[in-house]
């Protein structure tokens, strides 16, 4: 797994980087480097963190 996915908890908010009309998703779980995340655009989408790494989503406040 990619070591940036690696430290993906459930509750953190991504984007994939080849879907952007996804949306920000939030990580639902991270098990064996197969990552959970529902989008708001796609639904519930499990992720191979070997083949597609996530971006993390900071919130400006």
């Amino acid at each position: 797994m990619n070591a940036l996915n690696s430290i993906l908890e459930p509750g953190m908010r991504v984007r994939h980087p080849y879907q952007p009309d996804w949306g920000v998703g939030q990580v639902q779980s991270n098990i064996a480097g197969r990552i959970t995340v529902n989008f708001p655009e796609a639904g519930k989408v499990v992720i191979d963190g070997s083949r597609i790494t996530l971006e993390i989503e900071f919130e400006n406040k």
